[in-house]
Parts: C-alpha cells; sequence; structure tokens
C-alpha cells in the first residue's frame, strides 16, 4: 500500500486527488494540508511514502515545505512529487533542487498521475531529465554555486562518462544503445547509474542532472 499526503491551498483540489487516487486499491491517501507548514507537520507524523505538493501555497509555500521534508532525516524517505499549473514553472527549479522527485502538471491524465505516484514511491523519477535539462538551461546561470565539494572527485572516469550522458536527457536503455563505444553492457549502465547516485547522495536522476549542471561537468549549450 502507498501512503499518500496532499498538500494543497484548495479544498476542491485536494478532494478531487483523494477521489481519484483511492479508486486504486494500492493507493491510500492518509492526510490533507492546506499549506506546506502543515505538509512538513503531517509529513513528520504519518511518513507518508509520497507528498504531493502543491508549488505555490500561501504562507510556506511547497519549494520550502519540499527542502524541510528532504533535509530531515526523519522524513527523507518521503518523495515529494510537485504539482504546478504551468509547465516549467520559475518554482519547479527550485523545487528540484530541495530534493523533489520530479514534477506533474495539475492538468496530468488520471493514468499518468497514477503511474507517477506509483513510480516515486519505488524510488525513481518522474520528470524526465530532458525536461530537467531544459529546466537547468533556463535557470542554472543564475543558480546558486554548488558546495566546494561536489563529489565528482569520488566517481570513477566511467561514471563521469555515465553521469554526463544522464546529465544529457539518455535514459539507461538509450545509454546502452551507445554502449559499445563506452563498452558497457545494460546491466553495467545501471550499475554505474546506482554508483554514481550513491557516491554523490542524490535521490534519483533528476538530481543527477541539476549536479551535472551546477558542478560545470555539463555546460548550457554544451
Amino acid at each position: 500500500m502507498i501512503r499518500i499526503l496532499i498538500a494543497d491551498d484548495q479544498s476542491l483540489v485536494r478532494a478531487g486527488f483523494r477521489v481519484l487516487l483511492e479508486k486504486s486499491p494500492d493507493l491510500r491517501v492518509v492526510g490533507e494540508a492546506g499549506d506546506g507548514a502543515e505538509a512538513v507537520a503531517l509529513t513528520a507524523e504519518l511518513r507518508p511514502d509520497v507528498a504531493l505538493m502543491d508549488i505555490r501555497m500561501p504562507g510556506t509555500d511547497g519549494v520550502e515545505a519540499t527542502r524541510r521534508i528532504c533535509a530531515d532525516p526523519l522524513t527523507a524517505r518521503t518523495r515529494v512529487l510537485i504539482l504546478t499549473t504551468f509547465d516549467l514553472d520559475e518554482y519547479v527549479y527550485a523545487a528540484i533542487q530541495a530534493g523533489a522527485s520530479g514534477f506533474l502538471l495539475k492538468d496530468t491524465l488520471a493514468p499518468d498521475l497514477l503511474s507517477a505516484v506509483r513510480t516515486v514511491a519505488r524510488g525513481d523519477a518522474v520528470t524526465a531529465p530532458s525536461v530537467t535539462r531544459r529546466l537547468l538551461e533556463r535557470h542554472v546561470q543564475t543558480a546558486t554555486a554548488p558546495p566546494a565539494d561536489d563529489g565528482l572527485s569520488r566517481l570513477t572516469e566511467r561514471e563521469r562518462e555515465v553521469l554526463v550522458l544522464i546529465a544529457r536527457g539518455l535514459s539507461n536503455a538509450e545509454i546502452a544503445e551507445i554502449a559499445e563505444r563506452l563498452y558497457l553492457t545494460d546491466g553495467t549502465v545501471k550499475t554505474h547509474v546506482s554508483r554514481v547516485l550513491a557516491k554523490l547522495g542524490l535521490r534519483d536522476r533528476v538530481q543527477a542532472v541539476v549536479r551535472a549542471y551546477e558542478s560545470g561537468l555539463v555546460r548550457v549549450g554544451g
């Protein structure tokens, strides 16, 4: 059973998502929050697997709520899925930086929403790396500089190559298609991706793309 928290300042929106989600026997809504501060408090209390987080809320918005949830060891296991009205909302980049596992438009079709919740609950990201790349190319030039120790020195040469390919928006299958050049099998690609995430302390591929751009390993327009 996947346990879900819905955070949105509009009660009708929350009710609509609840009805939709609870039609599936493997999904259960365990709480609703009307703002970011309440979402943080309920996440700590209820420990949901996934938090559907509206990005624009009064008071503590979805970005700050995401940052608090992902930074707290007690709630960091909760995956945050951002809900936004507009594609490439200016706040989405900040939310991904804060630890969100991806974002969806509020008018996403029901089957896609259900699939996204299940995907995020498994620990994967639902935002395509190519979409994240567009976000980064739009915002990375004004982003806060990464810490001096960006972790890349811990990667092997092969792992750095795989990280670059991830940052360019390639899936594991697409990386495998060019594996002959890298002398990699499909299984080895998956192993390298897992090691990159582990060594850099990243939650998913979305954060890997962010780290690659912010560290300068991959450059805008490069």
